[in-house]
């Protein structure tokens, strides 16, 4: 994917406060959402706070994720959502007490954000929910991309800023429009970093009925949509899926080119819910060079592709919700869960875990036919072996690669040092070449 995304205009107004002035908000306070925003309005408002230093990177149960829930459940109650979480709060909260050698230690109380627009039908009937994570990774570490960044903040602007940006302007349209028949469900996770710790705690203890739950919509990293491609992943749990989102799409001011991917499993929210049967759709602008580094800031998102996303996401629901009666989705049976994701929705970042890296950033608009990569990182084992963003992978040492979890189940084969033979499709050529993987990180 390209560097430099379009911006709306509004970011010109960022707020030119001088940094003394920020600098005199505590780290042990909660920044003032204006002093940061300044006049930037709708979602670039959202990830311009949610992404800021002061939040140190909202990893999972710190006071910056904490600053970050706090923010959420502040602009929901200001659009007139019902608080949806336990006690008549807007969290539904645990203690989480990990002592995971890989990740690092982790003790305090997480919280989802939970609000709800009520239907018109008796309540708990039937409701969609719609989330996003709004956790990252703190001062880096566990899941990092950055080299020698430990201690450095990842501000996370699209991993998740955008999504939680997004599922907030979608409830301010669906608040303000006209009602609906079913509950809507809004939720933003923490953990998802970790784990998927947040979704899976909520499938575990529900706030509304898991059978009645029609569908779950999951944005996660869409705030960096370029020549209108949005990936739509677990488009084959639903029998209505592709029909809807093309509606959907038909309706809304700026159709986006949709990416259709039918795998209900991945590396987010969503397989918590999949993983119990209920059909799911995750919204995805794509991966790219930033991905889980500490360039990954505010600056760089797309603002007007962000406002598309929030219109395709709100006329989807219009489409499965209707105004009066119950909604209709046909859930496809998933077939023996083939990469390796529990039952609880238990899966770290699809960029995490592995002993070695050889540094290509994935496109996950390719279903098969190969592993399609987006951009080749600097100075990574494959930029010294010349495989570059286009090429397609197609065969890793004696596997052959129809998808990316083929790669992801090739690379866990390998050790630091080891030496591979890659073939790539470029165009129509086929070239072969060899690779020294790295370790991972």
């Amino acid at each position: 994917m390209h560097r430099g995304f379009p911006i709306a205009a509004a970011l010109c107004a960022a707020s030119t406060l001088p940094s003394a002035a920020l600098a005199q908000q505590s780290p042990w306070h909660c920044p003032e959402p204006a002093l940061i925003t300044g006049e930037l309005t709708g979602a670039l408002a959202h990830v311009r706070y949610l992404a800021d230093d002061l939040l140190e990177g909202r990893a999972v149960a710190t006071r910056g994720e904490r600053c970050a829930g706090d923010y959420i459940a502040a602009r929901f109650e200001s659009l007139g959502l019902q608080p949806a979480g336990e006690n008549g709060s807007w969290f539904q909260s645990w203690t989480v007490n990990s002592d995971d050698p890989h990740g690092g230690a982790v003790h305090g109380e997480a919280r989802n954000v939970v609000a709800l627009l009520p239907g018109s039908a008796p309540q708990g009937t039937q409701s969609v929910v719609i989330g996003a994570h709004y956790d990252h990774l703190g001062l880096g570490g566990f899941g990092s991309l950055s080299p020698d960044a430990n201690g450095t903040v990842h501000n996370g602007a699209d991993d998740n800023a955008s999504g939680t940006a997004v599922l907030i302007e979608a409830a301010r349209t669906l608040a303000s429009g006209p009602p609906l028949a079913q509950d809507i469900l809004f939720i933003a996770f923490t953990g998802e970093e970790r784990g998927l710790w947040g979704s899976a705690h909520y499938v575990n203890a529900p706030l509304l009925p898991l059978e009645g739950t029609v569908a779950m919509l999951n944005l996660d990293m869409v705030g960096r949509v370029s020549d209108d491609v949005l990936t739509v992943l677990g488009t084959g749990t639903a029998e209505e899926w592709e029909d809807v989102l093309e509606r959907a799409n038909a309706a809304i001011p700026t159709p986006l080119d949709l990416r259709f991917n039918s795998d209900g499993f991945g590396a987010s929210d969503h397989t918590s819910f999949y993983a119990r049967g209920i059909p799911v759709l995750h919204f995805f602008s794509n991966t790219h060079p930033e991905y889980h580094r500490v360039e990954d800031d505010w600056e760089l998102v797309n603002a007007e592709g962000m406002d598309r996303v929030t219109d395709l996401v709100t006329a989807v629901v219009r489409e499965v919700v209707p105004a009066s009666g119950l909604a209709a989705l046909t859930p496809v049976e998933d077939a023996g869960n083939p990469h390796g994701v529990s039952a609880s929705g238990d899966a770290g970042s699809v960029a995490s875990g592995f002993r070695v890296r050889l540094g290509t950033i994935p496109d996950y608009s390719r279903e098969s036919g190969g592993m399609a990569i987006t951009a080749v990182r600097d100075g990574s084992p494959a930029a010294e072996a010349g495989i570059e963003g286009g090429d397609i992978i197609v065969k890793f040492g004696p596997h052959e690669i129809d998808s990316v979890y083929d790669y992801m189940a090739a690379l866990n084969e390998y050790d630091p040092g080891d030496e591979v033979e890659i073939v790539v499709l470029r165009g129509e050529e086929r070239l072969t070449v060899k690779v020294v993987l790295a370790a991972g990180g």
